[in-house]
């Protein structure tokens, strides 16, 4: 299993946090997800890669990018 943190931009409250969480565990191969609104940022557990996630997580309104 993979775990990946990313950076998510966009992400201003606990709404913004639950939609990004949720984009992200649908995806298949996704088996747990942390979303930090505070660090700006998701780690992610699974197989999928990080151009499906980025694409699920802009499809709900917010960017994702790899982390520096």
């Amino acid at each position: 299993m993979n775990i990946q943190t990313y950076r998510v931009t966009g992400m201003t409250c606990g709404g913004c946090v639950r939609h990004v969480d949720k984009a992200l565990r649908a995806m298949p191969g996704v088996t747990d997800v942390v979303v930090d609104l505070s660090k700006s940022s998701a780690t992610v557990s699974g197989t999928a890669t990080f151009e499906a996630l980025a694409a699920a997580v802009a499809e709900a309104g917010y960017q994702m990018s790899k982390q520096a």
